[in-house]
This record gives C-alpha cells, sequence and structure tokens, in this order.
C-alpha cells in the first residue's frame, strides 16, 4: 500500500480538508481514497469529516496500488527517462510515438513502454497516469503520474495551467515582432475528427512566444502555453499566417528537410505537493531540429538552447 504524510508545521489549528485542500487533495480526491479502499489517518487514528489538525499534527494517506490493467499491453521497447521518484516519471519522448494507446497504436506508445518498464523495476502501481501528453510527431518532455494519487493531486494546477510547458517551434515565414500573444478560440473543424481551427465557438485558448532567431524564410520561436487544446500551437502559428515547417495537416512547408512539424517540448515545470516544491527538467534539442537550425545557427548557439 502507498504511503503518504504531511505534518502540520504551521502555527495554525486547520480543518481536516482545509490541511489536505492547501496540499492538493481536492474534496472529489477525498472520496476517491475512501472508495478505492484507501485510508486517511490524523497521528495514526482513522480521521472524521470535522477533525481538526493542530500544530505538529501528522495527516497519512494511504492508498491501495493499482495492478495491472490487461486491456493495456506492456512493452519492452526502449523511453529515456529524465527523472524519476516514487511518484512521478518524466519522459523524454520521441517524435513518431504515440502519447496514449488508441485505434493507431495499442501496443508500443509512450503509456505501453512506460508499463513495461514499471513491471521490470517490481513496482506496484502499474496504471501510468499521463498527465502531459504530447501530439504524436512531437519530442520532448511529457510527464506521468506513477498513481492516481499524485494524478489526483495535479488536477487543480492542470485546470488553472499552473504546469508550466515551454516549448521550441520553428515556423514558415519571418516573424515581425520579437514578442507576441495569441489569443483566439479554438475548435474541431466541422466533419474532421482530427484538424482543429480557431472559430467563435471554439475554447478559450492562449499561446504566448518569444523570437529566438530569424533565418531567411523561417523563425525559431519559444513557446509558452496558457491553455492546453489539442494542435494548439500549430493551429494558432498557422491562424497567424505561420505554420510550422513540417506539419503537413496545417499548411505548413514539407521542403526544409523535416517530415514531422517541428516543434519540441523543452522545459516542464510544475509543483510537486509532495515535497511541496517545484521540479523542472529540460530536453535536449532532438537531431532532426538541430540539422534545420545549423544551416543558421552555430553549434554553440544551439546548445544554449
Amino acid at each position: 500500500m502507498a504511503h503518504f504524510s504531511w505534518q502540520n508545521q504551521s502555527d495554525e489549528t486547520l480543518r481536516i480538508k482545509t490541511f489536505l485542500a492547501q496540499r492538493g487533495v481536492s474534496h472529489r480526491m477525498f472520496s476517491i481514497i475512501k472508495r478505492g479502499g484507501g485510508q486517511v489517518l490524523l497521528n495514526q487514528k482513522p480521521v472524521l469529516t470535522l477533525d481538526e489538525v493542530e500544530p505538529g499534527g501528522v495527516v497519512e494517506v494511504n492508498m491501495p496500488p493499482e495492478t495491472s490493467n490487461a486491456v493495456v499491453a506492456a512493452s519492452n521497447l526502449p523511453i529515456k527517462i529524465l527523472f524519476e521518484d516514487e511518484n512521478w516519471l518524466l519522459v523524454d519522448k520521441e517524435a513518431g510515438i504515440t502519447s496514449v494507446p488508441g485505434k493507431a497504436d495499442r501496443e508500443t506508445t509512450m503509456v505501453n513502454r512506460v508499463k513495461g518498464y514499471l513491471i521490470s523495476t517490481g513496482a506496484e502501481d502499474l496504471v501510468p497516469h499521463v498527465v502531459t501528453r504530447l501530439d504524436r510527431f512531437t519530442s520532448g518532455v511529457a510527464l506521468l503520474a506513477k498513481h492516481r494519487f499524485a494524478h489526483g493531486l495535479l488536477d487543480k494546477q492542470l485546470q488553472t495551467h499552473t504546469v508550466d510547458k515551454r516549448y521550441y517551434a520553428i515556423v514558415d515565414g519571418v516573424l515581425d515582432d520579437d514578442h507576441g500573444f495569441i489569443d483566439a478560440p479554438i475548435g474541431r473543424m466541422d466533419n474532421d475528427f482530427i484538424r482543429r481551427e480557431v472559430r467563435e465557438d471554439g475554447r478559450s485558448s492562449q499561446t504566448e512566444y518569444w523570437v529566438v532567431k530569424r533565418m531567411p524564410n523561417q523563425t525559431l520561436v519559444q513557446v509558452q502555453l496558457h491553455t492546453g487544446r489539442t494542435h494548439q500551437i500549430r493551429v494558432h502559428f498557422k491562424y497567424i499566417g505561420h505554420p510550422l515547417i513540417g506539419d503537413e495537416i496545417y499548411g505548413g512547408p514539407m521542403d526544409r528537410g523535416i517530415a514531422r512539424q517541428a516543434l519540441h517540448a523543452y522545459w516542464l515545470e510544475f509543483y510537486d505537493p509532495f515535497i511541496q516544491k517545484k521540479l523542472h527538467v529540460n530536453s535536449a534539442v532532438p537531431a532532426d531540429l538541430k540539422g534545420i537550425l545549423l544551416n543558421d545557427m552555430s553549434v554553440e548557439e544551439i546548445d544554449k538552447l
């Protein structure tokens, strides 16, 4: 059984639900713990809803392990791990690997590989929870929770978009402004299951960018997502007339030496509620993007990205 605990290090006495809420345990998560065979203890005794946590009090959460699900196959194909502890796994996903099993691939996705890795390490929890997923042909950092309690604790951060994701993108054409903010709603295209577009009835979507390097017919930009819509970066840059190079379905040029959208998730930062501090990881620019940038940037410049 997985075990987590926090001590009330303040001088304040807090209701149990308030204390847990400050650590990311929502009312819904509290219910899931109880229904799922878990326990919440206060000073080693079963907790009551009206209990109060006095200064120095210790609150513990115990959760039964999530055993293997036969629907999700385990794969022994490799994954590159950027960071790992008992709660989180941050993976450097290669372009071409799908994040989660679906019609196109049910056996070799990132989740299948992570499940295989967890089995090989003797983990008790064998259900990987994808916190941040990437499009199949986008490379870079993906965050997975090793158990449902960790995933639940990040719910609020995901809803308030405080999981900080940064990308490098190479877009067609030369951007005039050094800094831009694209605020345009995104929705699914009519009669199209895959593609999205900017449309009035879409969901609110915000993308911020900074120009890193202007090249003769394209621009390297650093991008920060303020919302998390499907294909958001790709759709927004198409909308402003600068689709990503290699992005065939959104009209990006396909003659620049890359056959996938030139998009790489190089940075991810989030607040870890278990250690109560921020964690961040970086992913190096992959070889196919480097190959394009070397036409206009030095190796030293690229290594500093």
